[in-house]
């Protein structure tokens, strides 16, 4: 286990166009999910050995030191560079530790996560959502255990992750689906997105939030490709045909893909659309609620 120094634990977001969150957090560095499309490979992240897992030295302190210079409560984003859920969090409990610091200082919190570990915090995301806004955010890109196996090796499979999911909205915990990335000639058939809005549905999922593509640049292609070679012989041609050096590849398939993909989703009553996502989660709890003031 290694631990890394770290100067502070939340960074503001830009824009809070993303589920709704101001802030971010990230208690860990690197994630063993291993997936082969995964976009915090690429070089700006400056992670040379992303696929192991460090460990940022006095997280908690440095979280709690933070909060309580807040004059209003932050809605706090969980699992954008790591998975707050990864293997040492059974052992660590940072994510738990953190989740009891966000419902002591009265914030909100949206975490995203390919691990049925969360399930073991169902009781602190209640408590949370009790006075403040939840978004549990499970990512599932399809509901192929055997092709799950080949994109996110170190995951959890989406059987687990699903049925997570229906044990948090039992709880009457605000939580849905993550599909993203839907990749491009491997992931984005018809069948393969209704099959996952189909089991959002049955697992009591609030919504599905889609992207219909995928993002590739510098480091990240060249992992990507040596995967595709490796699993989906022939799959990297066609790549390279349709997109060449491009950053943003949306599938082909992106216009019939959504045109389904929404159908359904109005059928089986989800949103899928991020201004209802959010205006959903944050609804019981008034406009003022999340507003932050400068540190």
């Amino acid at each position: 286990m290694e631990y890394i120094p770290a100067k502070h634990i939340l960074t503001r977001n830009k824009s809070t166009d993303w589920f709704g969150t101001d802030h971010t957090m990230n208690l860990y560095r690197g994630c063993p999910h291993g997936c082969i499309y995964c976009d915090s490979r690429s070089e700006c992240y400056g992670d040379d050995d992303f696929d192991r897992v460090k460990v940022k030295e006095k997280a908690l302190e440095l979280l709690r030191n933070e909060l309580r210079r807040k004059v209003k409560p932050a809605f706090i984003a969980m699992g954008s560079m790591s998975d707050p859920y990864n293997p040492l969090e059974k052992e660590l409990e940072l994510t738990r530790k953190a989740l009891m610091l966000i419902h002591a200082y009265e914030c909100g919190g949206a975490v995203c996560t390919k691990s049925d570990l969360i399930l073991r915090d169902a009781d602190l995301y209640a408590d949370i959502q009790a006075r403040s806004p939840v978004i549990c955010k499970l990512t599932v890109t399809t509901t192929d255990d055997a092709l799950a196996s080949k994109i996110e090796p170190g995951a959890p499979s989406p059987s687990r992750r699903l049925r997570a999911l229906e044990g948090l909205s039992q709880r009457g915990i605000f939580a849905g689906i993550v599909l993203m990335p839907v990749l491009p000639f491997l992931g984005d058939r018809e069948e393969n997105v209704l099959a996952v809005v189909d089991a959002a549905a049955q697992a009591g999922a609030r919504f599905v939030y889609p992207a219909f593509g995928m993002t590739l640049r510098d480091r990240q292609r060249a992992y990507y490709y040596e995967q595709l070679v490796r699993h989906f012989p022939g799959v990297r041609e066609k790549y390279a045909k349709q997109y060449g050096d491009r950053y943003w590849c949306v599938s082909p398939r992106a216009k019939e893909l959504w045109a389904a993909f929404s159908r359904r989703c109005g059928e089986r009553g989800l949103l899928y659309e991020m201004k209802h996502i959010i205006s959903a989660a944050k609804r019981p709890y008034g406009d003022t609620q999340l507003t932050f003031f400068d540190m």
